[in-house]
Formats: C-alpha cells, structure tokens, sequence
C-alpha cells in the first residue's frame, strides 16, 4: 500500500483507520472520501473528496485523480439500521460495494472491506464457529455481508483484483460514536458509565456476542492489507476475535473501574433477535495461520482505557 482511497472514511472504522494509515504512510498517501465533508481530524489532517459511493463514475475518476494502489472500501448501512431500511441497505451496500471493487479493478488496485459476523445465521454453530461453515444469515444486513464476500472472491478469481476483507466482530471505540449496529450496547455501555454511573442494556444477560477493540482491529486490516499474498488461502473474509462476553460481564468489568455502576435491562426485541442469530464466539484460528493474526487488548484492559479516553474526552 502506497497511495489508498478510503470510502466511508468518517463512520467508526474510517475515522481512525484514515489517521493510523496517514500514520504510517504520510498524510498526502491516505485519500478520505464520504457522503459529506465535516470537522473532525480525519476529513481535515489530509486530502479530502466528497463521494456518493452510489456514483461508479465518481469514485473511478477520484481514485484516478489521486493515483491510488489500494482502495478501502468501508462505506455500509450497520445492521439494526439496515433492517429498518432493507431497500435502502441492499442498494447503498451492494451497489457501493460493486462500484469499489470495478474501481479496484479498473486501477488495478489491492481491494479491503470489511465483512461481519453478522454473515452467520441462527443455523451456524454458536460456540467457537468456523472459518468455513453453514452462512445463512436472517438479516438484510447479514445478507448483504455474505453477498459481498461472494463478489468480492468473484472479482479475484474473476478478474485477479487482490481482494481481502475481515469478518468484524462488535467494534468498540472512544473516538467515533456507535452507527446502528447491534453490538453498539458495548460502547454504549461506557459512555453512559462515565456520564451517568448506570447503563439501560437493549441486549439480555446472558447473550454472548464476540468483540475487539478499536486498535486491535485496526492492526488486524493493516497486518492482512500488507500480508504475503501467496500465503492467503482464505480471503474474503477471515474470522477474528479478541473476546467474547455478556451484558453482565461487560458491566463488572466496568464496577472495577467505576465503584457503585448500575445495570439494568430493557431488552428492545428487534436487537435482541439479531443478537441471538449470531454466534457465541468465533474460532479466528485460520488468520493467526494465514497471516498471523494477534490482538493485545482482553476486557479488563479494554475497559481500564476506555474509561481514562471518555473522561478526557466527556
């Protein structure tokens, strides 16, 4: 990766991912594009293009402009929101990701995006699910993520375009505020902690969901984005993790940090049925394999820094 064009570089991933790449590879090396232009670091600390990812021919002729190697591709309806919306979703995530990957291809560029563990399905194996296994999502959301990995493996068979991508588990961040998924309980929980003490979980006790760590997951695109091409069996997409955990386990964590921290339940029906669709944990055994895949943070580590960031940040 050289010069790299990122799509939905404002969103929970883009934000941080465009500063950590601007990072390593020079802030003139690291395009941001979105539907819209605002304050934050990421549009402001190098180029900038407002791109509609709907719109092939814009993205094509950005991408030109700016030369780039590598194409980035996180624009996407989350989960919780694209089942309110399923038309919207299947066009702007289907038809945005149909128009990167032709980008990719004219460019000849190294393709990433990012896929889910919302591709299982209640069907799928809950505890440590495979990297290859039974994806018969429920969800618009879960069926676009299978769809794309499907397209993505198309147009690297198809055409050769060097296509990778990473199956996310929950994110969660100090940085970027939660977008409509449902595993945004998460970071949702440590806001409301740090603000008010106590917390109201839209997801039930007991319900396992895997999740990582916003650096974590940052490392990992980079690491597969700069691996050995000739080592990757699996591309689109490999399993990763950092933890696996319940409401109640993310709330004691937290009471270690902030004494006297309250949870209480106000299961909303509609996330709770995505949640339980998914997996309890993931076997992320093929990436450590293919390209060395590690993390660094577990929960109590996770939860130390994300109540030192808020508190500065808040």
């Amino acid at each position: 990766m050289k010069r790299i064009l990122i799509t939905g570089a404002l969103g929970q991933i883009g934000s941080e991912l465009t500063l950590k790449l601007r990072e390593i590879y020079g802030a003139d090396n690291v395009i941001a594009t979105d539907i819209k232009k605002n304050d934050s670091e990421a549009a402001q600390s190098g180029p900038f293009e407002t791109v509609d990812v709907t719109d092939l021919n814009k993205m094509v002729e950005t991408a030109k402009k700016y030369n780039v190697d590598t194409v980035m591709h996180l624009a996407a309806l989350l989960s919780a929101t694209a089942e309110a919306k399923p038309v919207f979703a299947w066009n702007l995530n289907m038809g945005g990701l149909m128009n990167g990957l032709e980008t990719a291809r004219e460019l000849n560029a190294q393709f990433f995006t990012p896929s889910s563990i919302g591709a299982f399905g209640p069907t799928t194996p809950k505890d440590h699910t495979p990297q290859d296994t039974i994806m018969r999502p429920t969800t618009m959301y879960g069926v676009n993520k299978v769809a794309g990995e499907l397209l993505a493996d198309y147009y690297h068979h198809k055409f050769g375009v060097d296509t990778r991508g990473l199956r996310f588990p929950g994110l969660i961040s100090y940085v970027a505020l939660p977008g409509g998924g449902t595993t945004d309980y998460a970071v949702e929980i440590y806001y409301e902690a740090v603000k008010k003490g106590k917390f109201t979980s839209y997801i039930d006790k007991g319900t396992y969901m895997d999740m990582m760590y916003m650096p974590d997951a940052l490392h990992a695109i980079i690491d597969l984005m700069e691996a050995d091409a000739s080592k990757l069996i699996h591309r689109n997409s490999f399993n990763v993790t950092a933890m696996s955990f319940a409401p109640e386990e993310i709330a004691a964590s937290i009471a270690k940090y902030i004494p006297g921290f309250e949870m209480s339940y106000d299961v909303d029906p509609a996330r709770q049925s995505i949640a339980d669709s998914w997996p309890n944990s993931i076997d992320c055994s093929v990436a450590k394999a293919e390209w060395g895949f590690k993390t660094e943070y577990d929960l109590d580590r996770m939860t130390k820094e994300m109540i030192e960031k808020l508190r500065q940040k808040l």
